[in-house]
């Protein structure tokens, strides 16, 4: 209901009331106010007041405090600083906002595959049974449900805008744009109530404390308005959540620890009639009872448009949008992680650099030439904003390496405890001294205290998992070049540097080791670490890290025994998965033989199943999943109407939007 609606409805009130009745009520505002939650209205102000007087009276005490708090959200909320929060270059957030791909229905389950799988099998799988919704309908009724929806939990991974989402949606709201039924809207980040965990507030006083406008306005009670709650990181969360022990609470009023009144909030034994907004990554989403939720929605990232629209409202130049749009479609590796919006920030950053330096440069085309070249991008960032630097001096300094070393350090160790968000002591144990990482805040996120009376705790994350996975295989790669010491075999005890030549040792030692490891993950944890530990290896990759490398040990000779290792595990039984990352490793090798092959055969014979070994009808799997002709019409009988050819195939049939010619005896 909007306030313009709110003040005709209330003026046909008034206009109805007998005489007598109008004078108790106007007895009633001055011993009781407007609301139960608002003090009264002193009887001098009451007497000889119009009837629109009095209506414009009554709105006016909350309405002020509503617009005081909706002029303090359009102030924190108004610019948003991609990838990095309060370090990137500020950007007014309706001008970048591309809107996210959100789908309904769904559970909390957790899926452990690593979420590169999920975006891979996304973006490949039909579509059409999903039901979609938008940001403004993310509480809207669906058509006929018996209850209200009182509390929504949104999934989504790392960089895939589920808190720029809470920031527009509150943000339209400040600005009148959407949800005028609505009187306040209360984000509270994880972040910053992790702070207050010891602390024990009423449900009252935490808004107070917050949200000192509405102490300021003598509200004391929030049953009379439309409220909702955004919490946003419930994964963040560093408090117990336990739904089973925690008593009942149902007296706003009443004080107790912040996951007491929490957990009362979101069962609804406190303030019913509020709105509950919960955003969280996937593996936490579970820690809220099934029953306590009415909708589940999932932040998907961009679709194939969307990104499109990302890079056009990011590129202002319709030739530079449509140039850095082409080079992304020519490589799969880059386009499927360009569903995720903080790598298509990653992406515009390193291309926006490389077309405006002097020599062009040749754009990245692969994860670890990009991984790369935005490392580098940041450490310019560093010698010359923050160091002082000129133009002309060289961006790897010892203090930098020292520091992408101990940075390499944390994000391998923390990546093999399966931790993606660390502390203080975690960054100590790596030799990192809080300051100075403050001043390579590119490689992770650090939330700081804010003087707006908002607290912050600290806590540290690499800008999104993959760039942690990049560290991690970069710290593998200079380990064992400088040491001959696999950080992947716990149990090795002597080098494989040669004590009496100090040859350089063999990488191929390490990549097997690595590929071994990867395709034991059922998960895929490692599967981008491996694609990255590949294209580490190349010579025309290490080259951009001059300065930074002090070993580089990579042969074509080298390359050549992986590429060859990594063939002879195609031709062993894998997963679909495990062999569609294997092709990408190749690639990040720059070996397409295997394409080739089979690409000849398609232009030359039609497929018989003998003359093709695993890891060619993996490779052509690989080339299938590609094409976007095949996946809208995939027919078997070019390849071979066959049980085996079906099997084999089964992956593409599955992310076909149409399969011809499969015998209904075979599916």
């Amino acid at each position: 209901m909007a306030m313009s609606s709110t003040r005709e409805i209330l003026l046909g009130i008034l206009e109805d009331l007998t005489r007598a009745d109008f004078q108790k009520f106007k007895w009633y505002l001055a011993n009781y106010g407007v609301h139960e939650g608002i003090e009264p209205i002193p009887k001098s102000k009451l007497e000889g007041l119009s009837l629109p007087e009095m209506v414009d009276l009554l709105l006016s005490e909350s309405k002020k405090c509503q617009e005081e708090l909706k002029s303090k959200l359009k102030r924190k909320f108004l610019f948003v600083s991609e990838g990095i929060p309060k370090q990137g270059k500020p950007t007014l957030l309706n001008q970048i906002y591309t809107e996210l791909y959100i789908t309904v229905g769904g559970t909390a389950e957790v899926n452990q595959e690593h979420e590169v799988r999920q975006i891979e099998n996304a973006s490949r799988e039909p579509d059409t049974e999903e039901t979609i919704t938008t940001l403004d309908n993310i509480f809207k009724d669906s058509p006929g449900r018996p209850k209200p929806i009182r509390t929504v939990l949104t999934k989504g991974d790392a960089g895939f805008g589920k808190t720029v989402l809470t920031q527009k949606f509150t943000l339209d709201w400040a600005e009148d744009k959407a949800n005028q039924d609505i009187h306040f809207i209360f984000p509270f980040p994880f972040r910053e109530l992790n702070l207050e965990k010891e602390e024990e507030f009423s449900l009252v006083e935490l808004v107070h404390h917050f949200f000192s406008e509405t102490e300021d306005a003598g509200i004391s009670s929030f049953e009379e308005f439309q409220v909702i709650f955004i919490f946003d990181g419930l994964d963040e969360c560093r408090f117990p959540l336990n739904f089973k022990h925690t008593k009942s609470l149902t007296d706003i009023r009443k004080s107790t620890s912040v996951d007491v009144l929490l957990i009362n909030l979101i069962r609804g034994n406190l303030l019913p009639s509020a709105r509950l907004w919960i955003t969280t990554r996937p593996a936490a989403a579970n820690q809220i009872p099934d029953d306590c939720v009415d909708r589940v929605t999932e932040v998907r990232g961009f679709t194939d448009p969307q990104k499109e629209e990302y890079f056009k409202k990011r590129f202002r130049q319709e030739e530079q949008a449509s140039r850095i749009i082409s080079h992304i479609k020519t490589s799969r590796s880059l386009h499927i992680m360009c569903h995720i919006p903080v790598f298509c920030w990653i992406t515009a950053t390193v291309l926006d650099k490389v077309l405006k330096s002097r020599d062009g440069g040749e754009l990245p085309k692969t994860l670890t030439q990009m991984y790369i070249h935005h490392l580098v991008v940041q450490a310019k960032v560093k010698k010359f904003k923050y160091d002082g630097g000129a133009a002309t001096d060289p961006h790897w300094c010892p203090e930098s390496r020292e520091m992408i070393e101990s940075l390499g350090k944390l994000a391998f160790e923390q990546l093999q405890k399966g931790k993606i968000i660390f502390d203080q002591s975690d960054l100590t144990e790596c030799g990192i001294d809080l300051k100075a990482a403050s001043v390579h805040s590119g490689m992770f996120t650090q939330i700081l205290k804010e003087e707006s009376g908002l607290y912050q705790d600290v806590v540290f994350c690499f800008i999104h998992l993959s760039f942690q996975e990049f560290l991690a295989a970069l710290h593998v790669h200079q380990t064992f070049l400088n040491t001959g010491i696999n950080p992947l075999d716990r149990k090795q005890e002597t080098s494989w540097l040669s004590e009496e030549t100090k040859t350089t040792p063999n990488l191929h030692h390490l990549h097997q080791r690595a590929v071994d490891e990867a395709l034991k993950s059922r998960n895929g944890h490692l599967d981008l670490f491996l694609r990255f530990l590949m294209g580490l290896s190349l010579q025309t990759n290490q080259s951009l890290l001059r300065g930074l490398l002090t070993q580089t040990g990579s042969s074509s000779q080298t390359n050549q025994e992986t590429v060859q290792y990594i063939k002879k595990k195609l031709n062993e039984s894998q997963s679909a998965e495990g062999s569609i990352n294997l092709h990408h490793c190749l690639n990040e090798l720059n070996d397409g033989s295997l394409v080739e092959d089979i690409q000849w055969y398609l232009r030359s014979v039609s497929l018989s199943i003998a003359s093709l070994s695993p890891a060619e009808w993996s490779a052509l799997v690989h080339i299938l999943l590609s094409s976007e002709e095949d996946l809208e019409e995939f027919d078997l009988k070019k390849y071979s109407p066959s049980e085996e050819a079906l099997l084999k195939l089964l992956p593409v049939v599955k992310a076909s939007n149409k399969a011809l010619y499969v015998p209904r005896e075979l599916i």
